[in-house]
Order: C-alpha cells, then sequence, then structure tokens
C-alpha cells in the first residue's frame, strides 16, 4: 500500500499523468503494415495503440513486430508490408486500465511497460506513461517538506 501522504501528492496531479486520445499516435487495425511503419518511423515511439473503426482499443504495435514480417531467412522482404495488416501482426494482449485509475496498480505496470493505455467501456480515452508519472514522483522528491514541514530532516555532512 503507498503512503498516504505519498498517494495524496500523487493524486493532486493525476490529471497530468494521463495524455489524452486526441494527443496520442494511433494507427486503425486495417491498416496496412507500411502505413503502420511510417507512422512508427515518424513518431519515433516503441510502440502506439491500436484502434478499431469506432475507436476502441484493440491492441499495440511497434516496429520489431513489423519487421519481423519482412525478415526471411537469406533475404529481406517489403512485400508484406503491403499484403498485410496491422491487426496480422499486432499484440492483442495489453494491460489496460479504468479511468479513474488506482494509482497503486498504475505504479506496478510502469515498471515493465512505458505506458498503459487507458479504456472506458472498451473506447481508447488515453494513455498513462511512466514519464509522466515520474514528473510526479520528482515533484514530490523536491516539494514534500513544502507540503509536509514535518517530513523535513536536517542532513549532516561527514565533515560536520
Amino acid at each position: 500500500m503507498l503512503n498516504p501522504v505519498i498517494a495524496n501528492m500523487l493524486i493532486e496531479n493525476r490529471h497530468h499523468f494521463m495524455i489524452s486520445a486526441d494527443m496520442v499516435a494511433t494507427v486503425s487495425e486495417n491498416n496496412p503494415l507500411s502505413h503502420a511503419f511510417l507512422v512508427l518511423t515518424k513518431v519515433r515511439y516503441a510502440k502506439i495503440p491500436v484502434l478499431d473503426h469506432d475507436s476502441k482499443f484493440k491492441g499495440l504495435i511497434s516496429l520489431p513486430m513489423i519487421t519481423e514480417t519482412m525478415l526471411g531467412l537469406d533475404h529481406m522482404s517489403f512485400n508484406s508490408l503491403d499484403t498485410m495488416t496491422v491487426k496480422d501482426v499486432m499484440q492483442t494482449e495489453v494491460a489496460t486500465i479504468d479511468d479513474p485509475y488506482d494509482l497503486e496498480n498504475v505504479l506496478h505496470l510502469l515498471v515493465d511497460n512505458p505506458f498503459i493505455p487507458v479504456v472506458q467501456d472498451g473506447y481508447f480515452t488515453g494513455i498513462v506513461t511512466r514519464r509522466e508519472v515520474m514528473k510526479g514522483i520528482n515533484n514530490i522528491g523536491h516539494n514534500i517538506d513544502k507540503n509536509f514541514p514535518q517530513f523535513t530532516i536536517q542532513v549532516q555532512h561527514p565533515d560536520d
């Protein structure tokens, strides 16, 4: 269980943790792999969400998932990029969270994931990123004594 003081300070910034769906690069499950390849190359993200035509979350796609389809035993072929769709290679077993989300669960999930998709009734509403949560933790590290003076500790230096 999170320390209540830390949890409260994180919760104060919770609205900053989620990046809205309209600000996140996504692809459709029916897009050709060539389109996903271009999007991932341009946005320079490791993975991006995959949605259906109704904006429902379906999974994640990454460059390694795409390039794996291009690799043969003795050569590389780009033909599969136009003949296969995102749906053919995407990752479908993905941890997601609802909004409002449980902060402790998010912290556990972010240990192994750079972001967690936020899904409400199946619809993709955004992502919570490790980067944004780390900004919140950084804020706590710098400001806990301002909010909670009882946590101020005088540090003794070895030369004192």
